[in-house]
């Protein structure tokens, strides 16, 4: 395999899982963030990862320090120069993301792949930003990035095939069972995921169930780990609804618009879990 050593942009919640799973499988793997207080914090965050698994008993206190080892911390850009792999874990915004890949493509080396974690953006538009679309991917893990097996590998009309063999390789290297996808905005997950979230929102504006009963239902007819709606409250509804209305930009297709109430909830500040109230209560 191509891929010894891993480049990280953004450490915050991703990014920080995307560094951890790579230093575990033995890659040197330097992670950057902007400043020196998210890069100390998203640190830290690894560290309280791997400190978890070994109360948990999944790896032992050697492995731990070994993996924290092979993990470097920088606010240099500079640093990811020499990357095989440098995989982008930053905010949800094209510009922003163009911006950065469009810096990286002046000082990284040639055969660097440049991979994108976004979750609802095309691949495409990234690439475009670059000199090297032939080596430009989209990686799209999922959270929390240490539990989660999957990793959707997005390729574009222009991706080399080389290229889409050393991802598939290294995903498979770091423990994670890859699928390939063509560019399109939400890929498979959440091509699929996001109109049954929205369809769970509608069913309960229209009043076909309560809150708890819709949840239930899915849970126990289905077979799911978790109802559409407590799942919309674990993943934020802020970020539901900003990908949504990529998506609905990007097909102009009713399953995708955001209902009313999720606008609502969002304008009301009810993000769920992270802000402590969304369509269930989580305060003490």
């Amino acid at each position: 395999m191509g891929i010894e050593k891993v480049g990280v942009v953004g450490c915050g919640l991703m990014g920080a899982g995307i560094a951890e799973v790579c230093a575990r499988a033995g890659l040197e793997t330097v992670v950057r963030e902007v400043n020196d207080d998210f890069l100390s914090s998203g640190l830290e965050r690894i560290n309280r990862s791997l400190q978890k698994a070994v109360k948990k008993g999944k790896t032992s206190e050697e492995d731990r320090d070994a993996t924290l080892g092979r993990i470097t911390g920088t606010t240099d850009l500079g640093e990811l120069n020499d990357c095989d792999l440098i995989v982008e874990a930053i905010v949800e915004s094209l510009e922003e993301k163009c911006r950065l890949f469009a810096e990286l493509d002046k000082s990284a080396k040639e055969t660097t792949i440049f991979a994108s974690n976004t979750s609802s953006l095309t691949i495409t538009q990234i690439a475009m930003a670059t000199e090297r679309t032939g080596r430009f991917i989209g990686l799209h893990f999922f959270n929390p990035v240490p539990v989660m097996k999957l990793v959707e590998i997005v390729r574009t009309l222009m991706t080399d095939d080389e290229v889409i063999d050393d991802t598939r390789q290294f995903v498979e290297a770091i423990g994670k069972a890859p699928v390939l996808c063509r560019d399109n905005s939400g890929f498979i997950v959440n091509r699929l995921l996001v109109p049954y979230l929205l369809d769970a929102i509608r069913a309960y504006e229209e009043g076909v169930g309560t809150v708890e009963d819709i949840d239930r239902a899915m849970q126990l007819g289905c077979g799911h780990p978790m109802g559409p709606l407590t799942l919309l409250d674990f993943v934020g509804l802020d970020t539901t609804y900003y990908i949504a209305n990529i998506m609905f930009e990007e097909y102009r297709e009713k399953r995708f618009a955001p209902p009313p109430l999720l606008k609502q909830m969002v304008l009301a500040g009810r993000f769920g879990r992270k802000s402590g109230r969304g369509f269930y209560d989580y305060g003490s």
